[in-house]
């Protein structure tokens, strides 16, 4: 009996056994599959991306560039690290003992990189889908499109790219689901069991990783946008809670700045911060001084000296014309273009992407004065309402983001920065050697090619100086005999009320209307162009200096102070006459800069006119100063000498006696006259 007992404890401990080996042998089968449909799957994905990559993108070239950037953004990178991860994951199969320990650690290996590329991928998956919405509201371009994804890829059928969009997504969501499958098939002593746990953490966390890059993009793409905005779509945006919100955020600044609140110190964004500020200024810096520099080209270039006639019908002045022609039409032109093409619009590319962090920045700046003051009412009350939530979560997405891509924001820039000046370099010194090499055969036939360099740079200079010398000199004569500042004539009859002026204010006093003043105040005067006034008062009774109190003679008011010059007394001609005799020198004659004694007028008719003047009715004729005018009678129809009657250019009309001489005066500065 006691055997009997004994046999059937022996068979039931061995048909436990065998189930348990039995149950044993499914989990490490089931592992096996696991295994083997993460190889298969990860080369059919694998497949699928570069039939995206090249047949379907190829096909889509009627497509804008900027379409197939956003449509299917960094797909090559995924190509190439899924490539070495899926040739890692093929080499496991050659170790079938260690294959799921060497799974879970090719996982950890990939990690990092499966989440930066994935990251990006994702990032832009919104915005590619907006793109496919647009493209459906085009029959036409819809058709084209399904037409190639349905050649390529049959299995998409009507989804088309939304199909092929959101393959990268759903497979780096997958990669978690099955390698807790094969860890659900692992026994749990297994040397490989940890390994998959971690594996599986791992790839999770890339998955939350991903979901909080995207969000914190979703929030910059919402502050990086740059709107151009008019005034009243402006104001139309305020409204009570924006007013509130602004309100508040001055409140808390201004506690801050009174060191009633303590501020929140971020040390590591601050110098990520300054960094981004100083190359921004680099950059604006730069394109202010390329625009300085294209400008002062253009102007360079619309100089064309060798156009001129030179009457030099051989020699070297025909070579250098020649030179400056070639260079001029064909150097220089190459140069600037090269210049626009290669310096300018990558400079303005550059600057036009500085605008999203600037924004981004700024924006931060708000959000942590909302952050600050909920972080104060956590402490104080102990919650917050959904909305102070999210715009607590906004500022922590911001400045995380910013964290993160700010630094690699600001070294690209630099490097970009390196590359425009690089750039820049080199062009100059390209148009330096093609200068030289188009200049080489007519530099031989100059007339100091054979004179050494220092030697000829000591020449230039030598007679570049003798001629500021002589500029110098002809500037300080030209300054000397020029008139000074004309006024306008009296008008015939007013000459007694200007005289009269003069004799109570004196001629500091005395000032001239520049043109028509139309009273609209009580106190504001109406004058004409040309009359006289003193100055009375060089402001109004509220202190207001652009209005001024005159006397006309017979009223006083305001008047605008802009349309009034100081007046500069003409002598009469009887005063011109006794000074002219006083000194026989012909080239007394030449009006002297204060006060402007005039030559008298000669007896002659053919004259020059030594000042500019401004006809102001029909009856007048406008002057230039230097110009020959002819004497038809020197006086007025009442007999008055101080106007003329004058012909000029075929023009006849009166003009101020004062402002005529002899035509006969000696040429100033050893110039001669064409004759």
């Amino acid at each position: 009996m006691a055997k009997h007992g004994a046999d059937e404890l022996s068979c039931r401990s061995g048909s436990l056994d065998g189930e348990g080996r039995a149950s044993e042998d499914r989990s490490l089968l089931r592992q096996r599959l696991a295994v083997q449909e993460l190889i298969d799957t990860e080369v059919s994905y694998l497949h699928m991306l570069q039939l995206c990559a090249s047949d379907i993108r190829s096909r889509l070239q009627q497509l804008p560039q900027g379409d197939l950037d956003v449509l299917f953004s960094n797909i090559d990178d995924i190509i190439k690290v899924n490539s070495r991860f899926l040739h890692d994951l093929q080499e496991t199969a050659s170790k079938k003992e260690e294959q799921v320990q060497l799974v879970g650690n090719l996982f950890l290996e990939f990690q990092e990189e499966l989440e930066q590329v994935y990251k990006v991928y994702c990032a832009s998956y919104d915005q590619a889908l907006l793109l496919v919405d647009t493209y459906r509201k085009e029959p036409e371009l819809q058709r084209h499109i399904q037409g190639i994804i349905e050649a390529v890829v049959p299995q998409a059928g009507s989804s088309g790219l939304s199909f092929l969009l959101v393959i990268p997504l759903q497979r780096i969501t997958r990669y978690p689901l099955l390698l807790q499958k094969i860890l659900e098939n692992t026994v749990p002593d297994a040397s490989a069991y940890p390994v998959l746990q971690r594996a599986v953490s791992a790839l999770q966390d890339v998955n939350t990783n991903i979901n909080e890059y995207k969000m914190r993009k979703e929030v910059a793409s919402k502050y990086t946008k740059v709107e151009q905005l008019t005034l009243r779509e402006r104001l139309a945006r305020i409204n009570t809670h924006t007013l509130s919100k602004k309100t508040t955020r001055l409140s808390q600044l201004l506690k801050q700045e009174a060191g009633l609140i303590p501020r929140t110190e971020d040390k590591e964004f601050d110098d990520l911060e300054e960094r981004f500020q100083w190359v921004s200024l680099c950059v604006t810096e730069l394109k202010n001084n390329v625009a300085a520099y294209l400008d002062n080209l253009q102007t360079f270039l619309c100089f064309r000296p060798h156009e001129y006639s030179l009457d030099i019908p051989e020699g070297p002045a025909v070579q250098y014309c020649n030179l400056a022609r070639d260079l001029q039409l064909e150097a220089f032109l190459t140069f600037k273009q090269r210049l626009e093409g290669l310096v300018w619009q990558p400079l303005c590319s550059l600057a036009k992407a500085l605008r999203g962090p600037q924004n981004l920045i700024k924006k931060r700046l708000d959000k942590l004065l909302d952050f600050e003051r909920l972080e104060e009412k956590l402490l104080e009350v102990g919650s917050v309402t959904y909305q102070e939530e999210a715009a607590r979560h906004t500022y922590q997405a911001l400045n995380s983001l910013l964290v993160a891509e700010l630094p690699q924001f600001n070294q690209l820039v630099v490097q970009w920065l390196g590359q425009i000046l690089r750039t820049f370099v080199t062009l100059q010194r390209d148009l330096a050697k093609q200068v030289l090499q188009r200049a080489e055969g007519s530099m031989a036939q100059l007339p100091h090619h054979h004179v050494p360099e220092p030697a000829f740079r000591k020449l230039v200079e030598d007679a570049l100086g003798r001629t500021s010398n002589q500029l110098r000199s002809f500037q300080e004569t030209f300054e000397k005999v020029l008139p000074p500042p004309t006024t306008q004539p009296l008008l015939p009859g007013s000459e007694r009320q200007a005289q009269a002026l003069l004799s109570r204010y004196g001629p500091g006093k005395l000032y001239q209307v520049t043109s028509n003043i139309s009273g609209t105040g009580t106190l504001d005067l109406t004058l004409p162009r040309g009359q006289i006034v003193a100055l009375l008062q060089n402001k109004d009774t509220k202190g207001n200096s652009s209005r001024w109190l005159v006397d006309t003679g017979g009223h006083r008011g305001y008047v605008p102070a802009g349309k009034l010059q100081l007046y500069h007394v003409v002598p009469s001609a009887e005063e011109l006459r006794r000074q002219v005799g006083l000194n026989k020198d012909p080239r007394c004659l030449t009006p002297e800069p204060s006060p402007a004694p005039a030559p008298s007028i000669p007896t002659v008719n053919q004259v020059i006119a030594v000042y500019p003047f401004v006809a102001r009715s029909s009856h007048e004729v406008s002057l230039q100063a230097g110009q020959p005018v002819t004497i038809l009678e020197a006086q007025d129809k009442k007999g008055n000498p101080e106007w003329s009657l004058v012909e000029v250019n075929g023009q006849r009309g009166y003009v101020p006696s004062g402002f005529l001489a002899r035509a006969q005066s000696p040429v100033l500065w050893g110039w001669s006259l064409p004759s």
